[in-house]
């Protein structure tokens, strides 16, 4: 088994005017290893497009996530959706991205513009194999993985982007790969690149999309352990027991909280170094300690870090503040948004004094509920949580 995982992030935007969006994406996970991706594109916009591309998605991930064969997917689909009685056209495309193992793509696209694969920083041309079933053309690829490859799948919303303004025909394929090309030496997250390119054709329409755009960037990665430990334990005896499963586990360290952070000093025998430079007006400075990678407040900046989690989920607008800021909150997102797969949370137990004011919105139960809001949030993203709690 290899060290590769999967980074999947997609942004859409809706066709001007309506508040549901006609394209639909649906992540299921078979195993720790294997994941299927589906993007799907109803026809039109609005109600009817989001009912249909939500349907075939939902269905085509499930069956596929179940391990049943491709014809019978796509049969189900063209059994259980309808045809456009005035068009006589498909009432949904899709694309499917099935990872298998974290070694192997099998990619299948039905009328939804051709998945680009970025690799080793250029546009690569993947084998496709034309497949007919139940007279539908469908493109069957399976591709060997490497670490850093890029599959961009979007909705036709993307190519249309800028037709009859910027451009006479579009934003073509080989446009928005030479486009992504740029990018992928950066090292943006999934989520990021997504993002970028969906707003670029945001732009391209004049802030005004003629139609439903959606990208879905699967990113090709080394897993990268990360360490949290936040609050001292609740017996003051299991302070070395949790500091030695702390340091002991691979990856980066993150200290969250004053007394924590002072017993991580103490069992490493090395002096805990304050700042009283405020980076944030909203968020304490942070400290050092020699063999630590970072060390910050504890409730109020994990919270800061939950709020750029949940809107990371959402439409990444605080990407801009998060991304380059070098204040505690920040430099967590960073840390756990963009550099993490499996992240170790050791959370404490124990009951801080300075919480029991009954004029502070903090207590012991905030505390749990913000790790448990967290794991969840990251668990989104695609992390591996642990929490062990002392």
């Amino acid at each position: 088994m290899n060290d590769l995982c999967a980074d999947i992030g997609y942004k859409s935007i809706n066709h001007y005017g309506e508040q549901l969006c006609g394209d639909h994406v649906d992540i299921v996970e078979q195993n720790d290893n294997s994941t299927v991706i589906v993007l799907a594109d109803g026809l039109g916009s609005g109600v009817k497009a989001s009912i249909l591309s939500t349907l075939t998605s939902k269905i085509i991930s499930t069956m596929m996530a179940e391990g049943l064969p491709l014809e019978e997917c796509v049969s189900t689909i063209a059994a259980t959706l309808p045809v456009c009685s005035a068009r006589g056209v498909a009432y949904s495309t899709f694309t499917i991205i099935h990872l298998k193992n974290n070694e192997t793509a099998e990619i299948i696209q039905y009328d939804n513009p051709l998945v680009i694969l970025i690799r080793d920083y250029s546009n690569y041309d993947y084998p496709k194999t034309e497949m007919n079933i139940g007279g539908k053309k469908i493109y069957k690829s399976v591709i060997k993985l490497q670490e850093n490859d890029i599959f961009v799948a979007m909705s036709d919303g993307c190519p249309h982007a800028g037709i009859g303004t910027a451009f006479n025909f579009g934003w073509k394929r080989e446009d928005i790969a030479s486009f992504m090309e740029g990018l992928a030496p950066v090292g943006y997250t999934a989520k990021t690149l997504s993002t970028i390119l969906v707003d670029e054709c945001n732009k391209l329409y004049g802030n005004l999309p003629g139609d439903d755009a959606t990208s879905c960037v699967v990113r090709i990665r080394k897993r990268e352990p990360m360490n949290l430990l936040f609050g001292p334990p609740s017996n003051r005896d299991d302070c070395d027991r949790m500091m030695s499963l702390f340091f002991s586990k691979a990856g980066k360290h993150i200290i969250c909280g004053g007394t924590t952070s002072s017993i991580a000093a103490k069992y490493l025998g090395k002096p805990l170094k304050a700042s009283i430079n405020f980076e944030s007006s909203d968020v304490p400075p942070i400290a050092e300690i020699e063999g630590v990678d970072l060390v910050t407040e504890g409730v109020i900046t994990v919270n800061k870090v939950l709020t750029y989690a949940k809107d990371y989920l959402k439409d990444n607008e605080s990407y801009e503040h998060w991304s380059f800021k070098r204040d505690g909150a920040s430099l967590i997102s960073r840390l756990l948004f963009e550099e993490a797969t499996d992240i170790n949370f050791y959370v404490g137990r124990a009951v801080n004094p300075a919480h029991q004011n009954p004029d502070l919105p903090i207590n012991f139960n905030i505390k749990m509920n913000l790790v448990e809001e967290l794991s969840e949030c990251l668990k989104k993203m695609g992390k591996r949580i642990k929490v062990s709690y002392f």
